[in-house]
C-alpha cells in the first residue's frame, strides 16, 4: 500500500470513523500520519476553521466520515439541523481539501440516498429515480450533496489538479462505538439498550415501535471501514473502470437482510431476555425494505467477512463496557 505523510479522518469520534482509524492503523500507518481533530477542537460547518485546518495541516487523503446522524425520532424532531449541518460538513470539507492541493478524498454517504420504493435490492443507479422516505429527507438530501460534489470536483478538476474523490454508500451499520441514546440511536443499538434493560428490570414485555415487518440489512462497522480502505486504495482506472463521472458512488452492504421482528427476537436471544415482544403497529415503520446491491464493491474485489449473530454479540459486549441502560421505545431505521 501506499502510505501517504498524512490522512485526515474527519469524525474519528464517530462509529465509522474510529473504525477507520482502527483499520488505518491494522494497515500500519504510523499514529503520527493519522490526524483527527474533535468536534470542539474544530467545528467543520465552520467555514473559515475548516479551511484554516487544511491550510495548516495539508493532508494528502481524506476520510469524510464525519456526520449528524440518528434514527426516525431524531430526524423527525430535528429536520433543520439535519440538512443544514449535513451540507455544512460535505461542502466545507471537500472545498478546502480542494484548496490546499489534496487529490484523495473518500465521502461516506448512506443507503437513505435511495428512493422509499427502490426495486430490491438498490443497485447504485437507483439514485434520483424516485422520491425519498420523506421521514429522512433532509439527511438525505445532504448525503446525495456529498456526492455530486465529489463528482463535481472530479470532473472539472481531474485532469488539471489531479482530483480523484470517491464516495462509499453503507447499508445500516452497527458496532463499536455506536450511539445508545434513548431516543437518537439507529436500530440495533437503541434494540441493544431496550433488552438490556428490560432484563435487568425483569420486565414482563418490549413494546417495539413499528409492525416489525421491514426488511433491513446490516453491515459491521469494522467491515464498513476495511471497505473504505479497500475502495479508497484502488488503482484510479481500475475504479473508473467500474463507475461513471455522474454515477460513481458504491454501495457496501452485507448482501442479506431480516425483518425487524427477527432482528428483535435475535437481540432479545444474545441479551438474554425472555419475556414477551410486541410491536406496535401504530408508529411509523420508514421504509418497507433496503437491501443494498453490493456487485459493484465484489467486483472490486472485497467482500464483508463478520455475520450478523457474531456482530450483536460484539456490540452487546461494547454497550456493557460503555453503557449505561435505561428502557425506552424503539424505531425502525
Amino acid at each position: 500500500m501506499n502510505t501517504p505523510d498524512t490522512i485526515y479522518v474527519a469524525g474519528h469520534r464517530g462509529m465509522v470513523g474510529s473504525a477507520i482509524v482502527r483499520q488505518l492503523r491494522a494497515a500500519g500507518h504510523p499514529e503520527r500520519n493519522i490526524v483527527t481533530r474533535t468536534h470542539a477542537e474544530l467545528n467543520l460547518t465552520d467555514q473559515a476553521a475548516v479551511r484554516a485546518f487544511f491550510a495548516q495541516t495539508k493532508p494528502q487523503q481524506v476520510y469524510l466520515a464525519a456526520a449528524k446522524v440518528g434514527g426516525i425520532h431524531a430526524n423527525s424532531v430535528f429536520p433543520a439541523d439535519f440538512i443544514y449541518q449535513n451540507l455544512m460538513i460535505a461542502a466545507n470539507v471537500i472545498e478546502a481539501a480542494f484548496c490546499s492541493g489534496v487529490q484523495k478524498l473518500l465521502f461516506l454517504g448512506s443507503s437513505c440516498i435511495y428512493p422509499k420504493l427502490a426495486d430490491q435490492p438498490m443497485s447504485e443507479d437507483a439514485l434520483l429515480t424516485g422520491p425519498l422516505e420523506a421521514t429522512n429527507e433532509p439527511y438525505a438530501i445532504a448525503k446525495i450533496a456529498g456526492i455530486k460534489l465529489c463528482e463535481s470536483y472530479n470532473r472539472q478538476f481531474g485532469a488539471s489538479h489531479g482530483v480523484d474523490y470517491r464516495c462509499v454508500m453503507p447499508t445500516n451499520l452497527y458496532g463499536p462505538g455506536d450511539n445508545y441514546h434513548p431516543e437518537n440511536s439507529h436500530v440495533i443499538p437503541a434494540l441493544v439498550r431496550r433488552f438490556h434493560a428490560a432484563k435487568e428490570a425483569d420486565a414482563p414485555e418490549v413494546i417495539i415501535w413499528g409492525s416489525g415487518k421491514p426488511m433491513r440489512e446490516f453491515l459491521y462497522v469494522d467491515d464498513m471501514a476495511a471497505a473504505s480502505v479497500h475502495v479508497m486504495n484502488l488503482p484510479k482506472a481500475v475504479y473508473e473502470q467500474h463507475t461513471q463521472p455522474m454515477l460513481s458512488h458504491i454501495n457496501v452492504g452485507s448482501g442479506s437482510d431480516m425483518t425487524i421482528a427477527e432482528l428483535a427476537h435475535s437481540i432479545a436471544a444474545i441479551t438474554g431476555y425472555t419475556g414477551e415482544i410486541r410491536f406496535d403497529a401504530s408508529k411509523p415503520d420508514g421504509t418497507p425494505r433496503k437491501l443494498m446491491d453490493s456487485a459493484r464493491l465484489h467486483r472490486l474485489g472485497w467482500r464483508a467477512k463478520v455475520d450478523l449473530p457474531q456482530g450483536l454479540e460484539m456490540t452487546y459486549q461494547d454497550f456493557l463496557k460503555h453503557t449505561a441502560s435505561a428502557p425506552t421505545l424503539v424505531a425502525t431505521p
